[in-house]
């Protein structure tokens, strides 16, 4: 089995974090993300983008592990 290195756990964890933010969102349309550095703030922004980013890497880690 593959193992995850230090920014596999990374995109990991920023992935879950996108996850249940969505989820929050969806049940109870709530957006912690905005409520801790405001709605669609700069810092925001930045969070969803880097979150958003994670996705994408995390196709490149299921591969990966997939394989093994």
């Amino acid at each position: 089995m593959a193992k995850l290195k230090g920014l596999d756990w990374l995109v990991l964890i920023l992935v879950i974090i996108g996850g249940l933010n969505w989820g929050l969102v969806g049940l109870f349309k709530f957006d912690l993300v905005a409520t801790i550095f405001g709605e669609m703030s700069t810092v925001s922004r930045i969070v969803y983008t880097i979150v958003g980013l994670a996705s994408i890497c995390m196709l490149g880690i299921s591969g990966k592990l997939a394989r093994k």
